[in-house]
């Protein structure tokens, strides 16, 4: 397995006012699988992807990349957030190549390095479509162009892992339809391990390869759904019998295990027994 947890638990805060996020979380994630994690608020996605990325510590159990503990942030890990996060004095072209400018990539660099450097700087601005846009600053940018750039600077150092943390939720429906597309052509080329956190069940099954859905008090994983779509989507596939029949199922299991489908039950029985008494 590429990333390994075993037994994970991370609480916040002291005894006996403690908070358990995450709960005894395993999880096998194979080289190269597309992996999506689906649950109601406060299930603690965000908070398994943040300690995969070695920004949040565990408390107990193990996390693992290739057989080796995660301690910390590492280059063979990048991640993507929902707010672009870029630096915005500095161009498009800048933004990307950022990170090749930082001590842990500059030592010992040959002139070789350098231009190979610079070589996948321009396959990334060609591969997002952003050569045009290549002198602009992020200001300038629509929501979805800087996107794009926050996810050629997260593969600039060709991570082996890349983490994200509904990267597309900010943006309208057609342009995250067009992002989906980009980021599975992305996988298919740079054959990268990707861990994609969204509330957006659509989203999680047509990037998926698996859907992780968690749930919420403590943080856990609840099931877990192989996708019965082929390695190669298209947009047509969200109208399929299995997607819309995998969607229906991961609503209902998210809507039970948040205690909405309670909420909503005791919300109609409320409204039978309001309709009952205006009855003449």
């Amino acid at each position: 397995m590429k990333i390994e947890c075993k037994n994970v638990w991370k609480f916040f805060g002291e005894v006996p006012k403690q908070t358990t996020a995450l709960q005894d979380v395993s999880l096998g994630i194979a080289d190269n699988e597309f992996i999506t994690l689906v649950g109601a608020s406060g299930c603690g996605k965000s908070t398994l992807l943040r300690t995969l990325a070695g920004l949040e510590t565990h408390s107990r159990g193990e996390l693992l990349v290739d057989a080796k503990a995660i301690t910390g942030p590492g280059q063979d890990r990048a991640m993507v957030f929902q707010h672009y996060s870029l630096y915005p004095w500095l161009s498009v072209s800048q933004n990307i190549r950022f990170c090749r400018q930082l001590g842990a990539h500059t030592q010992n660099r040959s002139s070789a390095d350098v231009e190979a450097a610079s070589g996948r700087a321009d396959a990334l601005l060609q591969l997002m479509g952003l050569t045009a846009s290549a002198g602009a600053y992020p200001n300038q940018l629509s929501g979805g162009m800087q996107q794009r750039v926050a996810i050629a600077r997260a593969l600039m150092g060709k991570p082996q892992i890349l983490l994200m943390d509904e990267p597309f939720g900010a943006l309208d429906a057609q342009t995250r339809e067009v992002m989906h597309d980009l980021i599975l052509h992305v996988h298919r080329l740079e054959r990268t391990t990707i861990v994609f956190v969204t509330h957006d069940v659509e989203e999680a099954i047509y990037l998926g390869h698996r859907v992780v859905l968690m749930a919420p008090r403590p943080g856990r994983i609840d099931s877990i759904y192989d996708v019965p779509l082929p390695a190669r989507r298209e947009q047509d596939m969200k109208l399929a019998p299995e997607f819309t029949r995998l969607k229906r199922q991961l609503l209902d299991r998210i809507r039970e295990t948040s205690g909405m489908k309670t909420d909503l039950e005791q919300l109609q029985r409320l409204s039978q027994a309001a309709d009952v008494r205006t009855t003449p």
